[in-house]
């Protein structure tokens, strides 16, 4: 008879168990943005941060919940003007605290999913018992009976005494960088000078969308010559191909912080934010960004995996994440941005291209294997993946592009080689296979 408790124990903690997993979480909208509510894994510490989903990326929230069981936020949809106004703690949108009150309101809700699934899950296991031991129709009901309110009140009595803090600590939540403890983001002004409303597109990003490496631009300022702009560019390719004015102000070294929402200092030169060049061309219709590479320091990762015995390893994989959860946060900011633009351009986000492929024979001696190439593939893979659910959230069109059959070790590669002005970055013809995946993806969209 010991043997009953122990059982009924075990399956209302499994039951809890699986219903935290399978539970849906519970989306919330205000301030502009959809936010998915439910509970984290828990924890075994009296009191912790929460989780928040950011565009793949699993990063530990600033404010601390009491108890083990804490929440889970994922950002699924950013409508940017709404939310830059919430940020900056305007009360157009209602108010500093409405964001607070939604979650908390979102939370409580999983929490009564959470307590109905779990018991379904006690009744369901209860129903397959009953039935294998021939039980009477009364004896099952109250079994099931039973075992529903025991799992309703174990439930009850969690939430109570685990969680009870969290809607209190959910409704000092203003905004999403009360979060993960940003600053306020604030607009980029337009940078001095006339209007260029020549202009039907812009290209924003690095050294990639820049053409780095490439043949340089037939009559180059100091500025595109400091950031290695070229006339292979994928920029230069979609303005021949559609007859645009097209106006690239890609950067080599270029970061989110530093080059497209902050100045850059290429060299003896300084930047303007590209952002601020952007809104100088007020009937541009298509946004172009590239971004991402640099942010996460890819060459000198790339480089250190070369020459290291492992680049899996524990250190270096925590610096990546701890990079990547960096980028995710400031990428937020980027998208916000573009988003908020008045003439509401058609924005287009280009993931990176894979340059190693499967082949990667000719990159054994300079201390590439299969298992490194991986690696650095894996990682690629997380940036891709944050590009592109960045870009869905904000409702923009992410595209990736493909060097399948020319990468690295091929007899075309569209990847510049170890000995080329700009290892890893594409050719003129990877640049013109990266304008027509964004040409296809604008044929689409119209």
């Amino acid at each position: 008879m010991a043997a009953v408790p122990v059982a009924a124990a075990a399956l209302l903690l499994a039951a809890l168990w699986v219903a935290v997993r399978v539970t849906p979480l519970q989306s919330v909208s205000t301030a502009g943005q959809t936010v998915e509510v439910g509970a984290a894994s828990p924890g075994w510490g009296l009191s912790g941060p929460g989780e928040l989903d950011l565009f793949g990326q699993t990063i530990a929230t600033e404010p601390q919940f009491p108890g083990p069981v804490r929440p889970r936020l994922r950002l699924t949809h950013i409508t940017a003007n709404a939310e830059l106004a919430q940020l900056l703690g305007s009360d157009e949108h209602g108010g500093a605290g409405t964001m607070g009150r939604q979650l908390a309101a979102g939370w409580l809700r999983y929490a009564l999913w959470e307590g109905a699934v779990s018991a379904g899950v006690v009744v369901l296991v209860l129903t397959a018992v009953t039935g294998v031991r021939r039980y009477s129709l009364r004896r099952s009901a109250v079994v099931l009976a039973t075992g529903a309110v025991a799992m309703s009140v174990v439930n009850l009595v969690g939430f109570s005494l685990l969680a009870s803090g969290t809607p209190a600590a959910l409704r000092h939540v203003h905004s999403l960088s009360d979060l993960v403890g940003r600053s306020p983001a604030t607009p980029v002004a337009p940078v001095a000078g006339p209007s260029l409303g020549e202009v039907q597109a812009v290209v924003v990003g690095d050294s990639t969308a820049a053409g780095v490496g490439n043949r340089p631009l037939p009559a180059p300022d100091a500025l595109d010559q400091a950031c290695g702009r070229s006339a292979d560019s994928y920029a230069e390719q979609l303005a021949q191909v559609n007859a645009w004015h097209v106006l690239n102000l890609a950067c080599s070294g270029a970061t989110i912080r530093d080059g497209l929402i902050g100045p850059q200092q290429s060299g003896s030169h300084t930047a303007p934010p590209q952002l601020a060049q952007l809104e100088r061309a007020p009937k541009a219709l298509v946004v172009i960004v590239g971004v991402g590479a640099d942010d996460l320091h890819w060459a000198d990762l790339t480089k250190l995996c070369a020459a290291s015995p492992n680049c899996d390893d524990r250190a270096t994989d925590a610096y990546f994440q701890q990079q990547m959860a960096q980028f995710v946060l400031d990428y937020r900011e980027l998208l916000t941005q573009l988003a908020a633009l008045p003439n509401h351009p058609t924005v287009i986000v280009n993931q990176y291209y894979d340059p190693f492929g499967s082949d990667i024979g000719c990159l054994g001696p300079l201390g590439v294997d299969s298992t490194k190439a991986k690696t650095l593939q894996n990682r690629l893979g997380q940036l891709n993946t944050a590009l592109s659910q960045g870009a869905d959230a904000a409702g923009f069109i992410s595209v990736q592009p493909s060097f399948a059959g020319h990468t690295l070790c091929s007899t075309q590669p569209f990847v510049q080689g170890p000995k080329d002005r700009a290892p890893l970055h594409p050719t003129a013809a990877g640049e013109l296979a990266v304008a027509l995946a964004d040409q296809r993806a604008l044929s689409v969209a119209k």
